[in-house]
């Protein structure tokens, strides 16, 4: 969903504007695919692919009711025949084995309690040969974004809690870890490649503090401090993210992986 401040609205369609088309290509979806979308969210990835699938279908599935309402919505509206979308798990939901061609996920795969079992039950849904196609954050420190935001709270209040004390963005960072948990969830074919790209916190400061705010990690904080530090944390970031607005909007350095793997053949 989106932050909206004055006439400005941000999501995550906006600030994922770059690594979206790097995602799409290198999804490649053919005219017949069946297309599985992890982690949907609003589903655009999701409609992208129906829209290339013309002939196949899309399935876009999210633990967002409220993100799959507003995604079920779009595609309605774009006249979208072939796309379906369901409230769902991937790490445990039963999807119909060997049924997809192709599962993709734009940063919707990091957060699974159980990584080998989300994979090995994603992998049951693709078709022998069925490829998976995904971005991932790399590692924090690699990531203007996360270390700008961090610093500047930090200045204000004192330590952030570890990632690891919550959903971290960050758990498939280590390119080894990537491989050891796909092999094991009997994927073949494994491809990692470095992608160097900005992410968009709006036109001005005022919408990009806006949308930082709504980060989890930065509500949960700022719930935490008493007014002056609260005050102190705000004219902080809004500092730092002057820092990074220029007449193309406010932009961060960010750090992935595009990482490609399939299924064998059996």
């Amino acid at each position: 969903m989106g932050h909206e401040t004055g006439t400005h609205t941000l999501d995550f369609d906006a600030e994922l504007e770059r690594h979206n088309e790097i995602l799409r290509r290198a999804a490649a979806v053919a005219t017949h695919d069946h297309v599985l979308d992890i982690g949907c969210g609003t589903g655009q990835t999701t409609r992208q692919a129906a829209r290339a699938a013309r002939s196949g279908t899309a399935l876009g599935v999210d633990v967002s009711a409220q993100a799959l309402d507003r995604a079920r919505e779009l595609a309605r509206s774009a006249g979208l025949g072939n796309v379906t979308f369901e409230h769902a798990d991937a790490e445990s939901h039963r999807f119909p084995q060997a049924r997809f061609d192709l599962a993709i996920s734009r940063f919707g795969t990091m957060f699974f309690a159980d990584p080998v079992g989300a994979f090995a039950n994603i992998g049951r849904a693709l078709r022998p040969h069925g490829r998976l196609v995904m971005l991932v954050w790399q590692a924090h420190d690699r990531n203007e974004w996360d270390v700008t935001i961090r610093r500047a709270l930090e200045s204000a209040a004192g330590p952030i809690p570890d990632h690891s004390a919550g959903p971290d963005a960050f758990a498939l960072a280590d390119p080894q870890t990537i491989r050891d948990i796909l092999h094991t969830a009997e994927f073949i074919d494994i491809e990692i490649t470095d992608i160097d790209e900005k992410v968009y916190y709006g036109p001005d400061v005022t919408t990009a503090l806006s949308w930082v705010r709504g980060f989890t990690y930065t509500s949960e904080f700022l719930k935490r401090l008493n007014p002056e530090a609260t005050t102190r944390a705000l004219e902080n970031l809004r500092a730092a993210l002057a820092a990074h607005h220029t007449d193309h909007g406010v932009h961060f350095d960010s750090r992935a992986w595009l990482v490609t793997a399939r299924r064998p053949a059996k």
